[in-house]
């Protein structure tokens, strides 16, 4: 069995929904699997991000999702990677999403809530692995153990641009630097700006400005990327969009950027909002 898995790239949080908000983005990784009969062993061969840093063997990510899923026999997999790693564009749930699925495929199983499930527990929460399954925007949150999500599209005239730095972070250092706990004002403030963001998102991107003005994450982790920060400050002084993609330090802003803004250090990409999430394509 040859199939071809493509996963979106994804952005997290959207300003104010902190570990609840995600949108899938045109961005992929490409992941050619070979299992089943005739196929021994594990092989894994890696192209583009990651080519030369990520093991190759059975603790490689997407090969730790397959097995999560409970498949245990031969896998060769050939990794074209193009989602940038730890720069807040989910190449890790990528990752994890594309074995979950190939997973499923190898098993004869179409991808369920057993997936976004499976996809979730790696990270802890939802937001980016359901853009990668679903596209589109969605909603995670969980009851208990349980990984749950939902999925809008959204508006025609949402246009996103990533503003990516060659420097590289990780959520598990910069989500070290929260504080345990926020003010009561801060937490109101979230709420009310989540639930809106929602809205402008799906509906209404004229208050996308608002909605994406955050004070539970962006602050606190500032000391990691300061020009994250300066270049979001000036971006949204000039009435644009701007917040921090996932952990960072990637930039997501919507709309045109104003020449003024000095994103030198950046490399700027106009991406569309995924709306199909992960693919599976036979190869045979």
């Amino acid at each position: 069995m040859r199939f071809l898995v493509s996963v979106p790239a994804s952005t997290a949080n959207l300003g104010s929904g902190f570990d609840a908000l995600g949108m899938a983005l045109g961005m992929y990784d490409d992941v050619e699997v070979a299992g089943g009969e005739g196929v021994d062993g594990l092989s894994i061969t890696v192209d583009g991000a990651g080519a030369g840093d990520v093991p190759l063997d059975e603790t490689h990510l997407v090969v730790r999702a397959v097995r999560a899923t409970g498949y245990t026999g031969g896998l060769a997999l050939r990794c074209r990677n193009t989602i940038p790693h730890a720069r807040g564009l989910g190449s890790s749930a990528a990752a994890i999403v594309a074995g979950v699925v190939a997973g499923f495929t190898l098993q004869g199983r179409e991808p369920d809530t057993a997936a976004l499930q499976i996809a979730a527990e790696f990270e802890g929460h939802a937001d980016n692995a359901a853009a990668s399954l679903f596209g589109g925007v969605v909603v995670a949150w969980s009851e208990g153990e349980r990984y749950r999500a939902v999925r809008m599209d959204a508006d025609a005239r949402v246009r996103p641009v990533v503003l990516i730095p060659s420097q590289e972070s990780s959520t598990k250092t910069t989500r070290g630097l929260l504080p345990a706990e926020v003010p009561h004002a801060d937490a109101a403030h979230a709420a009310g700006r989540a639930a809106l963001a929602v809205h402008a998102l799906t509906s209404d991107p004229t208050v996308l400005l608002a909605a994406t003005e955050d004070r539970l994450h962006q602050n606190y982790r500032e000391p990691a990327w300061p020009d994250t920060v300066r270049v979001i400050n000036d971006l949204r002084k000039l009435g644009v969009p701007a917040c921090v993609s996932g952990a960072g330090p990637t930039v997501i802003a919507f709309g045109d950027l104003p020449a003024e803004v000095d994103t030198h250090g950046f490399d700027v990409r106009r991406l569309d909002v995924d709306t199909a999430g992960v693919r599976v394509r036979p190869l045979d």
